[in-house]
């Protein structure tokens, strides 16, 4: 059973932006707390940015000032506004969702930068 699917990844030169989606289902939009994690080739998975069911955010020091992270509890949607994109950006996205014991992935979205 698929419970988040990303979309909007892709090939991006540095210093552009893209915008990722994250679709789930009521229950999980309605009290858990929500991230966007990234792997990139030969590295751990690591923390992007969370966003609680209150709105409340937290960004990797990497990304503060150029990602935002908003989610939109009505339509169950889940977003990474990447701007000035770097190619150590270059990664797969993946959107997580936390509940209790439960944890949830989605499939991952591929981002490159480069020129």
């Amino acid at each position: 059973q698929v419970h988040l699917v990303e979309s909007g990844g892709g090939l991006v030169q540095p210093g552009g932006s893209l915008r990722l989606s994250c679709a789930g289902s009521p229950r999980i939009f309605r009290t858990y707390e929500m991230h966007w994690y990234r792997q990139a080739p030969g590295k751990q998975r690591k923390l992007v940015a969370g966003i609680t069911s209150g709105g409340v955010t937290n960004y990797a020091d990497s990304v503060k000032g150029r990602f935002t992270i908003e989610r939109d509890n009505a339509r169950t949607m889940m977003y990474l506004q990447m701007n000035n994109l770097e190619s150590e950006d270059t990664a797969v996205y993946y959107c997580h969702a936390q509940g209790g014991i439960e944890e949830l992935w989605g499939q991952g979205t591929q981002v490159t930068v480069s020129s």
